[in-house]
């Protein structure tokens, strides 16, 4: 898999990239607050935030994503399918991957563990961690990626113009990101990489 000429650098957020946090965190909101929303309306859902399905303020969902962001963070939050084994298989083929994410520094070496602990090759030298959204660019311009992949149009749109192939995970908030070669299934990807 992923075997070419060279050894090739990927790039990867972790958040709704590599994991499926949103959709984890809309379950356990439905948990927490004792109440069923739509799977429907999440699915159909133009933002990040996912507090509006539960007839919560931006304040009350802003204190809800707080004091559940441990539980959302590192407990049973799936990959998407075939993630793992994606970016094993690169790893496994002599590609080096690097995770750049924006979680907050003081869950950087949990987040670092949970993701070992899930399957994926991390090594410490290749994982960023606690930067904001904005702050990204210029870690991954300074790795030289051959690929980066993130959810977030406002991230790629930064990265627009360096020498990184940029590509999006498709999520219902992203529709509007035309400009980035799209990953529905991490069983495409192969077919995103040349």
């Amino acid at each position: 898999m992923y075997k070419g000429g060279s050894s090739m650098r990927f790039g990867f957020d972790i958040d709704d990239t590599l994991i499926d946090l949103r959709r984890h965190a809309f379950y356990l909101y439905e948990e927490k607050l004792g109440r069923k929303a739509s799977i429907e309306a999440f699915e159909q859902l133009k933002t990040v935030a996912i507090h509006s399905l539960f007839d919560l303020t931006n304040e009350e969902g802003k204190k809800m994503w707080q004091d559940t962001m441990e539980d959302i963070y590192f407990t049973n939050c799936p990959s998407f399918d075939m993630a793992k084994e994606v970016v094993n298989g690169l790893v496994a083929a002599g590609h080096e991957v690097f995770y750049v994410t924006a979680r907050p520094k003081h869950y950087c070496e949990k987040t670092y563990e949970w993701m070992k602990a899930q399957g994926f090759p991390v090594i410490g030298a290749r994982f960023f961690c606690g930067m904001e959204d904005h702050e990204k660019i210029d870690t991954i311009r300074n790795l030289h990626l051959d690929y980066y992949i993130d959810d977030k149009p406002a991230v790629l749109d930064t990265l627009v113009g360096i020498d990184t192939t940029l590509l999006i995970k498709d999520q219902s908030y992203n529709q509007d990101a035309t400009r980035y070669s799209r990953l529905y299934r991490w069983d495409e990807f192969k077919d995103l990489v040349k």
